[in-house]
């Protein structure tokens, strides 16, 4: 694991939980935690990251955010909202949008929100002005009438994907002020799909066809 950087190769010893103390003389670099170099960091971060400072991570990801963002309605406090904001850490989308209720279940985000802009709006209106606001298209994820299935929609490389509720899926409200309806083809009895997974795959699609 050498650092691109300071050219440092830390050989710590590793554990199901993270990597040790670094061993040797610590990296002059200021990205660098002195308390995590000295006692370990059982994070759960790609090893590029390894004994780096929180808002040098944030500082970093910053530089190569995915033009595409994330928004999900917050009506019932579901506990995929957590999930999602940790795959659209994983797929590195600029912000997390949160419409409604401002607290929300972490649990599932596993403090991913750490290194992930959330930002909160207070309903669909509110929400719907400031894509306008910014020229970013909505597109609504649910499988409704109208939707086409994502692997032939158009996804723009500067979107907005929103997302429902599990079980109840996106208000009304919220599928009227998209541009846009995708829906992800199923092939068994379920009428749907949990709606992290789903996130998920529409989130890796997009990477898909514009991350690179």
């Amino acid at each position: 694991m050498t650092d691109p950087l300071s050219g440092a190769e830390p050989t710590p010893e590793r554990s199901t939980h993270g990597v040790g103390p670094w061993p040797g003389p610590w990296p002059e670099d200021e990205r660098y935690d002195p308390e995590l170099l000295e006692h370990g960091d059982s994070r759960n971060v790609v090893d590029r990251y390894r004994y780096w400072r929180m808002e040098a991570i944030v500082a970093d990801l910053d530089g190569r955010r995915h033009p595409f963002h994330v928004a999900i309605e917050n009506w019932q406090h579901d506990m995929n909202i957590g999930s999602i904001v940790r795959s659209a850490n994983a797929f590195l989308a600029e912000t997390v949008h949160i419409i409604g209720r401002r607290r929300w279940n972490r649990r599932g985000a596993m403090v991913t929100d750490r290194y992930q802009h959330v930002v909160h709006h207070e309903d669909v209106a509110g929400f719907r002005a400031w894509a306008a606001g910014e020229g970013i298209p909505i597109i609504a994820v649910d499988n409704v009438g109208a939707a086409v299935p994502v692997d032939r929609a158009e996804l723009p490389r500067r979107c907005v994907l929103l997302f429902g509720q599990e079980g109840p899926g996106l208000t009304d409200e919220a599928l009227a002020a998209a541009s846009g309806h995708i829906e992800i083809t199923q092939y068994g009895s379920t009428r749907s799909i949990n709606a992290s997974a789903a996130a998920a795959i529409v989130m890796y699609e997009w990477c898909r066809r514009h991350a690179g």
